[in-house]
């Protein structure tokens, strides 16, 4: 996979900028975590205070943060991550998902379901649209009445559900 970047000769960042991006946002993460912790008590007073398990838990998260960032520095500076076409097939997912979690507060699991299904379908899959709206339609259905009715595991639900009576 390495030679093929190479031998591709594609744009797109270096493996050492995102390791150490990375290493960096997750050292910061391991901190928010050790400051957390330590505001609610991260101490031992007559048995572990709230905080406790989180402080270990922020360390060892720093720990292993800047040991990856010592090995990103020692990463070859020429070596691709992805290339710009690649990073734009995992962007033509990614960003339909972002779309799908921020809806299904306000909108419920099943509506946001059959647009993600219908986009994904029509848009990256080229299905025709009779198929996917079958399949958009059909997947919810299929999980309302297994998880629902059956298993009674409620799941989010939005207006047009209030609507339907469901």
């Amino acid at each position: 996979m390495e030679q093929a970047h190479q031998e591709a000769g594609g744009a797109g960042p270096k493996q050492r900028s995102v390791e150490i991006g990375t290493a960096v946002l997750t050292l910061l993460f391991g901190f928010v975590v050790i400051y957390g912790s330590h505001k609610v008590g991260s101490g031992w007073d007559g048995g572990p205070q709230a905080g406790f398990f989180p402080f270990y838990v922020g360390i060892i998260i720093c720990a292993c943060s800047l040991v990856n960032l010592v090995s990103a520095l020692r990463e070859d500076r020429t070596r691709i991550f992805a290339e710009n076409g690649q990073l734009v097939q995992v962007l033509k997912v990614l960003i339909p998902a972002c779309v799908y979690v921020a809806l299904v507060p306000e909108f419920g699991i099943y509506v946001p379901s059959i647009l993600l299904i219908l986009v994904f379908m029509v848009w990256l899959g080229k299905y025709g649209i009779p198929l996917s709206l079958a399949v958009a339609f059909g997947v919810p259905i299929f999980f309302y009445i297994t998880l629902e009715r059956w298993f009674l595991i409620p799941l989010p639900k939005g207006p047009v559900e209030a609507m339907l009576g469901l």
